[in-house]
């Protein structure tokens, strides 16, 4: 009777140790590697102020995060991606299409919660992002035509009219939800909303009230270490 009692309690003690020792495990600090697909589109409205009717276009990310136990169950999640974005454009039968790459940075707060043998994620919060490339095809018939997106915040006499220009800095808010296993592998969810117009002052258009804006929504894998 006296050895029941004594491994009954040797079990529950071993169980709560485990249990206290993967409840720490979430609040320590943790690095993740991860990338994905983006479908993205420029949304707002041209010279006119009529809505741009734009398609979606498909992109990826590929970046890094870590998370920053605040209190238990809730993180700061800083991260640095490379991530491409932009839009398809058809009017009759001339296909319009801009790809914009961008070094971006998510700042969110996320809520990470066991659930099974995993955690539950939500999480949200600004980016910020710098534009370092892109291009614009046009396709049309038989031919088609190439050229370099420009990334300025100014368009001054002497820039060569035909480029298209975007300004640099984006910034907006992300949102995802996701679910880590407890290995460490995760899946996720992302929406992101611009909230910046990206179109720059231009000396040809000093009235010009056009708006652009990135929006899109992704899924993301990863691993967590």
């Amino acid at each position: 009777m006296k050895t029941r009692n004594v491994s009954l309690i040797l079990i529950l003690m071993l169980t709560g140790y485990f249990a206290m020792a993967q409840s720490e495990n979430t609040r320590k600090m943790a690095f993740a590697v991860l990338g994905g697909v983006n479908f993205q589109n420029l949304n707002g409205e041209d010279m006119s102020g009529d809505k741009l009717e734009n398609d979606l276009i498909i992109g990826y990310h590929a970046g890094v995060n870590v998370q920053i136990p605040v209190a238990p169950e809730f993180y700061f999640q800083p991260g640095l991606l490379y991530s491409t974005k932009g839009a398809e454009n058809t009017t009759g039968s001339l296909v319009s299409t801009y790809k914009l790459a961008y070094i971006e940075m998510p700042l969110n707060f996320v809520y990470k919660g066991q659930l099974g043998n995993g955690f539950f994620m939500v999480g949200l919060g600004p980016y910020v992002a710098y534009g370092i490339g892109g291009k614009a095809l046009y396709e049309g018939g038989s031919g088609s035509l190439e050229s370099d997106i420009e990334f300025k915040n100014e368009v001054v006499l002497g820039d060569p009219l035909l480029t298209v220009y975007v300004k640099p800095i984006d910034a907006g808010g992300n949102i995802f939800f996701g679910y880590e296993l407890a290995g460490g592998l995760f899946m996720q969810l992302n929406a992101q909303l611009g909230m910046i117009n990206m179109t720059p002052d231009h000396y040809l258009y000093p009235d010009d009230k056009s708006i652009l804006k990135n929006t899109g929504y992704g899924v993301s894998l990863g691993y967590r270490f």
